[in-house]
């Protein structure tokens, strides 16, 4: 199956831990400051989540390129990997704390819905 493309903030996460094991990351770390270790061990929360060989992938791709700190949310990234997927909008919005019309707006022209309605004849141009 064949997945969007990530933003460049959320390559190095992706090529250390796959597509779905960057979803699983961003959801759980992504909006906040996260200390990666350059090696882990056992005794933090992102050994807890991701599990140690997940852990020391990240650490590894943190010591290659710069991993910023603050993990960014990538939410339209998550919402067009999600569609892709098969998973209803509504169910996008639930699963990322967002409206249906925000998801909707962030899959137009990535295979969801168009985000504007269709052209009303009887409405005037406005350009």
């Amino acid at each position: 199956m064949s997945h969007p493309r990530p933003p460049a903030q959320v390559q190095p996460f992706v090529d250390a831990l796959g597509t779905d094991g960057a979803v699983t990351f961003l959801l759980a770390f992504g909006g906040a400051e996260l200390y990666i270790p350059s090696d882990p061990k056992g005794a933090s929360q992102l050994v807890d989540v991701m599990g140690l060989e997940a852990a020391r992938a990240l650490s590894a791709e943190a010591q290659r390129v710069i991993i910023p700190k603050r993990i960014p949310t990538a939410k339209p990234w998550i919402a067009r990997v999600m569609f892709t997927r098969g998973l209803p909008k509504a169910e996008i919005a639930r699963r990322l704390h967002a409206s249906d019309v925000t998801v909707r707006r962030w899959l137009a022209g990535h295979g969801g819905e168009a985000a504007v309605v269709q052209d009303d004849p009887d409405q005037l141009r406005l350009f």
